[in-house]
């Protein structure tokens, strides 16, 4: 299935236009309080200052929106703007190959540039240069930004370098003491500038803050920092971790032992053939025609009976054969459990196909049965022509007095060949895959894994590896301080077979946009937490 599929699943359970969090909506511009002033002091020092202009925030901050801003605010008539970018191409001979692309000029060099710069001022035209990604700008890049933003007397350039933090400390490793830029450091919004962010991004969908209670948006707010871009991940994560919950709510099994309709089909067959075993088996004792009736417990009366060998130990008995007869411990019969074996009953649990899931108790407890009680002597082997009918069995316990020997249980009688030939069928579910390292650390590091969402719930994370199985999983991770909880999906040996497996995922999986990651990020990842 398509990402498509998943992006028309994750939109129309909202009834959205579009993903309202991606990270470039055409035409959205969304400027906080204090980000206006931001932007009127750019275009003033552009205007009245020589220096170099530095705007430094995390990654996320909102830098590009605000680099934007500037270009689209500025009169196109009076100033050009030159876009360039430090990804990729971060020397000197990059970013001046892209200056003077962008300035029509034949040689990429400081002194051509600037002589292009003065025939545009002489035509009462500026020159905006913004530099996008500028902490991977070398030294080189730097230096020759700096020659360009100090120009020459006729005209210069307004440099305007976008950036990370890191790059405040290579600028002041060139300027050896000498002021030649000016820092502005953005500022996180606030959980009300977060709420108008999160109200004007679902507003060009279609919808509006209400999909958001007042404790989801602090929630939000707190996870994020205040930064725009880690806004963007928490809030779409938080949407489609309640439309999985959602839709998990509508198909969740219940809580009784519905067994699969294979299985009890094939315990079923099991119970027959033991059944007509017993009825055919040869030297079967008829039902007792005295003293308490067939349908009752037989108990075992005490200090009765002939004397017992084995120093009066009692013995247990079987009528026509020396093995004691296995009781059916499925279909319709009812075993009594008593103490720990209803106690180990009463632990099962199942999966969402009904199998027990590893750990429970998915083997019945054995039943130990007693003879009939001494001085009792079975009746002769039935005739064809006069048939009785067969008893219920029933579970007899021997209860001996205080100053009376222990009665000591007969062995757990051997389950039938037909039960263990029977016991392969069943395939318990897949546990859910605990948090840690311990199954990623042990992976090659060049294999892939599909991250399918990160939560902050581990209940979330445990019942979505549930619902899944197979070859989900999750692990603990810690961002901005708080831990997150990462489902991945499979293990392949290429990113080419990853990118695959993503296609056939569901399309409520899809919908969470996941991608392929090496193992050897997640091992990193786990080490960094611990």
């Amino acid at each position: 299935m398509t990402s498509l599929h998943a992006d028309e699943a994750f939109l129309g359970h909202y009834q959205l236009s579009h993903d309202p969090f991606a990270p470039r909506v055409p035409g959205f511009k969304f400027f906080p309080a204090q980000r206006k002033p931001v932007l009127g002091q750019l275009h003033h020092l552009a205007r009245y200052s020589q220096l170099l202009l530095v705007v430094t925030g995390p990654q996320g901050s909102g830098k590009t929106l605000l680099r934007q801003a500037l270009v689209a605010s500025t009169n196109k008539q009076s100033v050009q703007s030159v876009v360039v970018s430090a990804r990729g191409a971060g020397d000197s001979a990059g970013i001046l190959r892209q200056v003077a692309q962008s300035l029509n000029v034949e040689q990429a060099e400081i002194g051509a540039i600037l002589a292009q710069v003065v025939q545009l001022a002489l035509t009462g035209q500026e020159v905006y240069l913004l530099v996008d990604d500028a902490e991977q700008l070398d030294e080189s890049a730097l230096e020759a930004l700096m020659a360009l933003a100090a120009g020459a007397p006729e005209g210069r350039p307004h440099v305007f370098l976008f950036g990370e933090s890191s790059l405040i400390a290579q600028l002041e490793a060139l300027s050896l003491e000498e002021e030649r830029f000016h820092v502005i450091e953005l500022q996180p919004y606030t959980e009300e500038e977060t709420r108008e962010y999160l109200d004007q991004r679902l507003e060009g969908a279609g919808r509006g803050i209400e999909l958001f209670t007042a404790d989801q948006i602090s929630d939000i707010h707190e996870s994020s920092d205040g930064w725009p871009g880690n806004i963007n991940q928490v809030a779409r994560d938080a949407m489609i971790e309640a439309m999985i919950a959602s839709r998990s709510a509508v198909k969740r099994p219940s809580m009784g032992f519905n067994m699969p309709k294979k299985h009890v089909l094939a315990i079923s067959a099991v119970v027959v053939v033991a059944v007509a075993a017993a009825w055919l088996m040869p030297g079967r004792s008829k039902a007792p025609t005295t003293g308490a009736p067939a349908n009752e417990q037989a108990q075992l009366p005490l200090g009765q009976g002939s004397p017992q060998p084995n120093g009066g130990a009692p013995s247990v008995e079987f009528a026509g054969n020396s093995q004691p007869m296995p009781l059916p411990l499925v279909g319709n019969s009812q075993p009594v459990m008593r103490g720990p074996l209803a106690e180990a009953a009463g632990g099962i649990t199942e999966g969402d196909d009904g199998v027990p899931v590893e750990g429970s108790s998915a083997t019945p407890p054995t039943v130990t049965t007693v003879a009939p009680p001494a001085g009792i002597q079975p009746g002769p082997a039935p005739t064809p022509a006069a048939k009785p009918v067969p008893a219920p069995t029933q579970v007899a316990t021997a209860k001996p007095a205080p100053t009376a020997p222990a009665v000591k249980p007969a062995p757990a009688p051997a389950k039938p060949a037909a039960v263990a030939a029977a016991k392969p069928a069943e395939k318990p579910a897949p546990a859910a895959k605990a948090a840690g390292g311990t199954w990623y650390a042990g992976q090659p590091t060049s294999n892939y894994v599909v991250q399918i969402l990160g939560t902050s719930s581990e209940t979330t994370a445990q019942n979505f590896v549930k619902e899944q199985g197979g070859e989900y999983r999750y692990f603990k991770k810690v961002l901005n301080g708080k831990p997150l909880y990462v489902i991945t999906y499979g293990n392949f040996a290429s990113r080419d077979a990853a990118v695959t497996a993503i296609k056939a995922l569901p399309a409520k999986v899809q919908a969470g946009k996941p991608w392929p990651r090496t193992v050897a990020s997640v091992q990193q990842e786990l080490a960094t937490t611990r």
